[in-house]
């Protein structure tokens, strides 16, 4: 499938900003599965440095600095890839034995995917996740089979709403109230398997969404999205993550169908905001975010 992806940022600013840095994460990952095509980021006013560097975990990202004084920030990312049909792998390993695996043990090798065992600034280590992922997780159960039925029950269990939690909500807010937005599911995944011992992480990204029949799709009327990936190791080499999507109660291989572009992956939000920055003045502001994914 081939995708164009157009993601519009304005930020408004109240009184005037003088100076500004900004780091984006807003180019699509070239990877299995996915081929990046085409990347334009755009920036008003002119940064008067603008560098690409790729962080630890392997995603592309900008840095923006702005020493114009500004009340406007625009940023226009717009991307085209490539993606293929998704699948699920077989696999057969126990979650205590790859629990057993990532534990540290003195003269054992080292496993890079032990990093996304521990807590992260946005999700936690608790046992109120492990109470509830453990239903899933039955002794001798294979992980993979257990991760996909504990993003099962979250399907049903958790109620998606628009606004009713923030960016910065805690994880286990957002398991108490069984209600959130995809940011928020993808942590509680997440704190579910960590709280296990288990590796997953965090992958932002987009999902292609069609309109209503007879309806015309919109600019902009898209959004970002989110979902958590999980660490098989008995998979072969490159496969080994397997992504599931709890709000959408979809996984696989290498994302969870053609149909998703993944932007970045990392421990959590923080890691992968699209945006973020420091600015010097600007005491209010507002802020418009537009996505549009569309097939080409």
């Amino acid at each position: 499938m081939k995708l164009r992806i157009i993601h519009e940022t304005q930020y408004d600013y109240q009184p005037v900003v003088e100076t500004a840095q900004h780091m984006a994460y807003l180019q699509p990952l070239n990877r299995v599965g996915q081929q990046l095509l085409h990347h334009q980021l755009k920036v008003l006013p002119q940064p008067s440095t603008m560098n690409e560097t790729i962080d630890v975990y392997g995603n592309a990202r900008h840095y923006l600095d702005l020493q114009t004084p500004h009340r406007q920030l625009q940023v226009l990312s717009i991307s085209e890839v490539t993606t293929q049909p998704s699948t699920l792998p077989t696999s057969t390993v126990s979650w205590e034995d790859v629990r057993e695996r990532l534990r540290y043990q003195a003269g054992a090798p080292f496993d890079a995917a032990s990093e996304f065992v521990f807590a992260s600034p946005m999700v936690p280590r608790q046992s109120e996740f492990a109470d509830y992922a453990r239903p899933s997780f039955t002794p001798g159960g294979g992980l993979q089979t257990c991760a996909v039925d504990l993003m099962n029950r979250m399907f049903v269990d958790f109620t998606y709403e628009s606004h009713s939690t923030e960016v910065n909500t805690p994880a286990l807010q957002a398991l108490t109230q069984r209600k959130g937005v995809c940011q928020d599911f993808a942590h509680i995944l997440i704190a579910c398997l960590r709280s296990l011992g288990l590796a997953a992480r965090y992958v932002s990204g987009y999902l292609l969404t069609l309109p209503a029949p007879g309806c015309i799709k919109l600019r902009g009327s898209d959004a970002s999205h989110a979902w958590a990936s999980v660490y098989v190791p008995d998979l072969s080499v490159g496969q080994r993550w397997v992504d599931l999507d709890p709000t959408n109660d979809r996984a696989g291989w290498p994302s969870p169908g053609e149909d998703y572009v993944t932007l970045a992956l990392g421990r959590d939000f923080s890691d992968v905001s699209p945006l973020r920055g420091v600015i010097h003045g600007g005491a209010s502001h507002t802020l418009k975010v537009g996505v549009t994914v569309e097939p080409i």
